[in-house]
């Protein structure tokens, strides 16, 4: 049977799927009796691969199930897609049409499937989530403050405040006990905050945002955490190269490490001082020591050896 490429576009009560080259169009309720009649239909398929695109938490579910069910799935970036879609000339979209964009794009780039995370990583990924969420809002809040003279609005913010950091030193604590439970981790985290620059927040928010650190080379792990610089160059045209796409979170955190270890890392204190000396802007000396303290840290959990100031 030739091999099937599947998309599955997921709304809050249903699931479109398209099966190419099949050219199967089916809907399926998202419930428990809806992703079982999807998995014993897929079963029945030659399935290459089963692309689910990212959309607000609803996938999870989806992707939990099919994996449960040794179904090859993988979570696709939607700004991927989406620009797939746009190269393709299409502009309409409908959750149909969404089904079978992501179909064709698992069928030309056929991604790999990489196994999933446990409950556990899981855990730990969605308490460093809510962390950032909690520290957005505080960071939002003394911004509020900072802006009104009111007494009245400025006691509701204080209160609100407190609250936060109430909650905030509470998922501290819940990252804390998850950390220790895995002896795994706690080796993990000795090893990276070795590191001058890198404290237990950094390294937490690595271990639950990057688990692939330790096993990727270097250019994959920069590519990850969407600090490799693209180039722009046309003919004799040279413009300016700049960094996107990646992991979000691990990439602004990296940034603030790299502020701190510019300053108390010998080693990368200097490896920035050398930059600026050669002409570089002092952003992209930033940028620069944040993809060398990435490199370094894999390489650490890689070898399994702690930072050595030589």
């Amino acid at each position: 049977m030739e091999e099937q490429f599947v998309g599955v576009d997921v709304a809050k009560d249903r699931l479109d799927v398209k099966v190419l080259p099949a050219g199967q169009v089916l809907v399926f309720k998202r419930d428990g009796e809806g992703m079982a009649a999807l998995v014993e239909h897929l079963r029945g398929l030659e399935v290459q691969v089963v692309g689910v695109e990212a959309s607000g938490g609803f996938e999870k579910v989806v992707v939990a199930a099919l994996a449960a069910a040794g179904v090859p799935v993988v979570v696709l970036n939607p700004a991927q897609v989406r620009a797939f879609a746009q190269a393709l000339g299409q502009r309409a979209k409908t959750d149909p049409i969404d089904a079978d964009v992501i179909a064709r794009f698992v069928q030309a780039v056929k991604p790999v499937v990489r196994p999933l995370a446990d409950d556990a990583a899981q855990l730990l990924s969605d308490l460093v989530t809510r962390r950032r969420q909690i520290v957005q809002m505080i960071s939002a809040e003394k911004q509020r403050e900072q802006r009104t003279s009111q007494p009245r609005l400025q006691r509701s913010i204080a209160r609100l405040v407190t609250a936060l950091q109430k909650e905030l030193s509470d998922l501290d604590g819940q990252i804390d006990d998850q950390i220790k439970s895995s002896p795994i981790w706690l080796e993990k985290e000795a090893l990276l905050t070795s590191v001058p620059g890198v404290g237990k927040t950094i390294a937490r928010t690595l271990l639950a945002e990057m688990p692939e650190l330790g096993s990727l080379g270097r250019r994959q792990v920069a590519a990850l955490a969407g600090l490799c610089p693209f180039t722009r160059r046309s003919g004799k045209w040279r413009g300016k190269s700049f960094i996107a796409g990646g992991r979000a979170p691990v990439r602004s955190m990296l940034f603030v490490a790299a502020l701190v270890a510019a300053r108390f890392n010998p080693a990368l204190r200097a490896f920035r001082q050398r930059l600026i000396a050669n002409g570089k802007e002092k952003m992209v000396a930033i940028i620069a020591v944040a993809r060398k303290l990435l490199t370094i840290l894999n390489a650490i959990l890689r070898d399994q050896t702690p930072w050595q100031p030589a």
